[in-house]
């Protein structure tokens, strides 16, 4: 049985000139995720993809190879934590989901 387990921290860090315009207030948030592999297999994470819906509803999409230029190798029972971050064009967002696409490592 596969069972790969994720736990996430999420956390404000406020408002932000944008970078393309300082007249343009994005919001900033991070998020600690911890992948644990629980299962038997030994597995890769390859991918990720982040759906990321702000308070106006405004939708982003991130996808891309691995998580913070890594694609960690996870043995059963080993764990690995990376935090990155989101900026937002409001100060709440209503919601931010994903996915991992992992592969058999063997």
């Amino acid at each position: 049985m596969r069972t790969i387990d994720i736990k996430v921290v999420t956390r404000y860090l406020g408002q932000q000139p944008s970078m393309i315009d300082e007249d343009i207030k994005e919001y900033a948030f991070s998020y600690t995720i911890t992948i644990s592999n629980h299962s038997d297999d030994t597995v890769q994470l390859i991918s990720r993809h982040w759906i990321i819906t702000d308070g106006n509803n405004h939708v982003e999409e991130v996808r891309g190879p691995g998580v913070v230029g890594k694609t960690p190798i996870l043995e059963p029972g080993e764990s690995f934590t990376y935090t990155s971050g989101a900026l937002v064009k409001t100060p709440a967002g209503s919601s931010m989901k994903g996915s991992y696409q992992f592969i058999d490592s063997r």
